[in-house]
C-alpha cells in the first residue's frame, strides 16, 4: 500500500504537497539571498579614518557643507582620540 488511505492522493493532498514545496523553496531562496547580502556588505576596518567617513557622508548628501567643515575643524583640533 503506497498511500495511507489506500486509493491514491486526493486533490487536497496534492494542494498541500504543492503549497509545502513552494513554501520550502521560497524559504531556501530567501535564506540564500539574505546570506549573500550579508556577506556582500562592505566592511569598514577599525583603522578607517574619521575624515574619510565624514567625507563619504558629505558626498552622499547626508550632511551639508557647513556641518562638514565644522566637524572637520573639530577633528583637526582634537587630534587622534583615545579609546575608552
Amino acid at each position: 500500500m503506497m498511500f495511507w488511505n489506500g486509493h491514491g492522493v486526493s486533490g487536497w493532498e496534492w494542494f498541500a504537497m504543492s503549497a509545502g514545496m513552494i513554501l520550502f523553496w521560497v524559504l531556501v531562496i530567501t535564506a540564500a539571498v539574505l546570506l549573500f547580502r550579508a556577506l556582500d556588505r562592505p566592511r569598514t576596518s577599525e583603522g578607517a579614518s574619521a575624515e574619510r567617513l565624514l567625507a563619504e557622508r558629505f558626498a552622499r548628501g547626508e550632511i551639508d557643507e557647513e556641518e562638514y567643515r565644522g566637524r572637520l575643524a573639530v577633528l583637526h583640533s582634537s587630534g587622534p582620540s583615545a579609546k575608552p
